[in-house]
């Protein structure tokens, strides 16, 4: 075939495929893959991204319909299968710490602060320390977030100290402790029958995992694995939740955790720690 054959193939139109073909499925592909992919987090987006989405989570849990009625009646519920079930111990629980006072005050003061401190602190770590592990990290805690406003909107339920026959103590009005939105002159500014599930129990429970699983020191990661429990035991304390509350939270996480790895392909403390880094394979024995 002559040049200027050639030449005229050339120039020919493109001839246009049939609808029922993307011509753009690589590059969509490839974009796809690039956001599934650990990258390097950039502090000042993350830094909006918390803010606007903490910003966001409490617009939207404030602002579902406090239904008192059937947050007391649900809670009525709670009371009598945790009877049923044999672990109905809040009220004497809540009533034995409420009488040394040094100590039920330090847990009012704990339930109001270490939930965001501690939070904040594990994302700064893995910001710093495990960038290659942060993404799918802060993915499984934002999804807990998430899926816990689905329960205060179809399960309002109402903690046990405002239950009118329950018998609780609330410790923050009771001693007067500063800080806690839960109850006192801060209690209008929280949605009030929003207990279940417990993000206090889901969000040190995170924080917990992050710790015991990624620090090296033993005492480190013991200290990781006591502070979800310390905040189960607080939470009862207080007469802020109900022990299925707590079972509530772990679900939630449960379900973070299982997007997280299934949108990175792994959990996050199995990412590398550097994005870019290839963790080395184990040895055999």
């Amino acid at each position: 075939m002559g040049d200027a054959q050639l030449r005229t193939l050339e120039d020919l139109p493109a001839i246009p495929q049939s609808s029922g073909e993307r011509t753009d499925r690589p590059a969509e592909g490839r974009r796809l893959t690039r956001l599934r992919s650990p990258r390097s987090p950039r502090l000042w987006f993350e830094i909006l991204l918390i803010a606007v989405s903490y910003w966001t989570y409490s617009m939207i849990r404030n602002a579902v319909p406090e239904q008192k009625t059937q947050a007391l009646r649900n809670a009525d519920w709670i009371w009598r299968a945790e009877h049923a079930l044999g672990i109905a111990v809040e009220h004497t629980v809540n009533h034995a710490v409420n009488s040394v006072t040094w100590l039920i005050v330090s847990m009012n003061y704990y339930y109001a602060t270490l939930h965001f401190i501690v939070t904040i602190g594990v994302l700064i770590w893995l910001y710093r320390w495990h960038p290659g592990r942060y993404a799918a990290a802060r993915l499984a805690l934002f999804a807990t977030t998430g899926v816990a406003l689905v329960g205060y909107y179809f399960y309002p339920l109402a903690p046990p100290r405002l239950m009118p026959d329950g018998g609780f103590v609330d410790t923050v009005i009771e001693h007067g402790t500063w800080g806690s939105m839960a109850s006192g002159n801060l209690a209008s500014m929280s949605n009030q029958y929003a207990a279940m599930p417990s993000m206090h129990i889901g969000w040190s429970l995170w924080c917990g995992l992050t710790i015991a699983l990624l620090a090296k020191p033993l005492w480190t990661r013991a200290l990781g694995l006591l502070y979800p429990a310390t905040t189960l035991t607080v939470i009862v304390s207080t007469a802020n939740h109900f022990w299925l509350d707590a079972l509530g939270g772990v679900l939630c996480l449960a379900f973070g955790y299982a997007l997280a790895g299934a949108w990175y392909g792994g959990l996050p403390h199995r990412m590398a720690r550097y994005v870019g880094m290839v963790e080395p394979a184990p040895l055999k024995a």
